[in-house]
């Protein structure tokens, strides 16, 4: 007997053995996995009964409540697919997502919907559903959220459908940058597979008390929607990235799990707030979306205790390909060691197929030496369908089998994989490759910098050189000189930035990921650098 793999079975399965344990904690709120399997079978009656079919798409436009775990479970067991919004992109990308993703429905929460009301009369929308936002009301002509699942009537069912494990679960659209967004389309299959993943390597359990700290619509939050129902864990949402509660949350909650981007991370551990805390439990939290630095690492075991546990991916990918596997024998280096250790994206998951690092002229598999510099690609279970409706940027994808990353990287000869940079970000100095990641690394380390990127800007004798752009811890004072001196005592002096900027922030998608090519534009204008 061959049954479809799908997440969806997970909530079936909290709701049968753990029906009266907490499920979601949304401030005040509190929903049981009876409760939790009611709501959700509650909005896709719902929505079965507004008209939605089999493989027609519901676009959600939600932060991080039980509202958007409820659209999760809801929309997903009609056979329909949920297209998540990142509520913070601009109209113009906001309206051709929308557009794109030929979505019928769109579920909004009060506090975002301002920016829909501006674009509706562009958009396809046929019905609109509102959550309520504390302190936050709107003009856009749809039906209350509560009102809406509360028709349904006691003889509603939901309806039967069969389901195929390689039909699509999510559309999940990627950040564009010089191009418009691209919709990524997950199946069944791809999302249960990195559930699996986030499930086994994140060591999630029943016990635990997992914070939703990462958004939701970022590739379904990296597949946490899905894991911690499995594990019949505690869902805590999280509105907002906000420092302090989430170090009181930490506190009164007894959150064990997390994820986020290292900014995220650098945020908590330089709160003040961090200095004085005492967790009764050791928080495991794990981190991608950027090269996280080992300084940080460090910083994040010393100051909060957190496990940091880092993992690789992409939204084409689910996102999981690769995690740092930690080995007793790694327990006996110092700190400092251990978290070089940690800042490697590491080897291969159990459920996500083949990854491996090729060189670019040839494609064949790189020594295993720390030092050869290649391509990663991948290829298995949880590489997308494809991008929709756009098979030209499919094919320049994936070839031969393969998916193309993007991001350059080594093999050392355990076989973990350290990316050194994204193609895009690799600096090309008179001929000669520079890390901007291994830049930021040692830049990390400097007491006075709380973060910093480093991108190429064009120079007339080498054609591009490294710059440094840098916010400072808030009361520090470096000179730029400083820097450059610190910098050059602690790396190759070819790598070293040929000039420093300090600025307020930098900016970060909504994730927290770092976006370069914005600091590009300041530097390159209409020149090739920008991508």
């Amino acid at each position: 007997m061959i049954v479809p793999l799908t997440p969806l079975d997970w909530k079936r399965r909290a709701a049968k053995y753990y029906p009266d344990k907490v499920a979601v904690i949304d401030g005040d709120k509190r929903f049981t996995y009876k409760e939790f399997s009611q709501r959700a079978d509650q909005l896709g009656m719902a929505l079965h009964n507004a008209g939605i079919k089999e493989k027609e798409h519901v676009a959600v436009m939600l932060p991080n409540t039980h509202y958007m775990l409820e659209a999760f479970y809801g929309i997903t067991p009609l056979g329909a697919v949920i297209v998540p919004l990142n509520y913070r992109l601009s109209a113009k990308d906001l309206g051709y997502i929308i557009k794109h993703s030929d979505a019928k429905v769109l579920i909004v929460d009060a506090e975002y919907a301002k920016i829909i009301e501006d674009i509706k009369d562009e958009l396809p929308i046929e019905r609109y559903i509102i959550t309520p936002a504390d302190g936050h009301t709107t003009d856009l002509d749809g039906t209350d959220y509560e009102a809406f699942i509360g028709a349904v009537g006691d003889d509603d069912r939901l309806p039967q459908v069969e389901l195929d494990e390689n039909q699509m679960l999510s559309l999940n659209y990627t950040s564009g940058t010089t191009s418009n967004p691209k919709g990524v389309m997950q199946t069944h299959r791809t999302n249960y597979l990195n559930g699996a993943n986030f499930l086994h390597h994140l060591e999630i359990k029943y016990d635990d008390v997992y914070l939703h700290t990462l958004p939701m619509f970022h590739t379904n939050g990296w597949g946490g929607v899905w894991a911690i129902t499995a594990a019949g864990a505690t869902h805590v949402c999280l509105r907002k990235v906000d420092p302090p509660l989430i170090l009181d949350l930490f506190e009164n909650h007894g959150i064990t799990s997390l994820c986020g981007a290292p900014t995220v991370v650098n945020m908590l551990v330089n709160d003040p707030k961090a200095r004085d805390i005492e967790l009764k439990t050791k928080i495991r939290m794990g981190t991608a979306g950027a090269p996280p630095a080992a300084a940080l690492i460090a910083k994040a075991q010393k100051t909060l205790g957190l496990n940091m546990m880092h993992v690789y991916g992409l939204t084409e990918t689910s996102p999981f390909i690769l995690y740092c596997e930690w080995k007793n024998e790694f327990d006996e280096l110092d700190a400092d060691a251990q978290a070089s250790i940690k800042a490697r994206q590491g080897i291969e998951l159990a459920f996500n197929g083949e990854t491996k690092v090729v060189n670019q002229e040839d494609g064949q598999e790189v020594a295993w030496n720390g030092k050869e510099l290649g391509e990663i690609v991948t290829r298995g279970n949880v590489v997308m369908a494809g991008y929709y409706k756009d098979p030209e940027k499919t094919a320049e994808a994936i070839r031969d089998g393969w998916f193309y990353t993007g991001d350059l990287a080594v093999t050392h000869p355990d076989g973990f994989i350290e990316i050194q940079d994204r193609i895009k970000d690799m600096i090309i100095s008179g001929g000669e490759n520079i890390s901007s990641t291994e830049i930021e690394g040692v830049l990390y380390k400097h007491p006075a910098i709380a973060e910093v990127a480093v991108i190429a800007v064009p120079d007339e004798k080498w054609g591009e050189v490294p710059k440094a752009i840098i916010v400072l811890h808030k009361g520090a004072e470096v000179t730029e000189q400083e820097i450059l001196d610190y910098t050059r005592e602690n790396m190759s002096r070819f790598k070293v930035p040929k000039s420093v900027d300090f600025v307020e922030g930098l900016p970060k998608t909504a994730t927290g990921k770092l976006q370069k090519f914005q600091l590009r534009e300041m530097y390159w204008g209409g020149g090739k650098k920008v991508n």
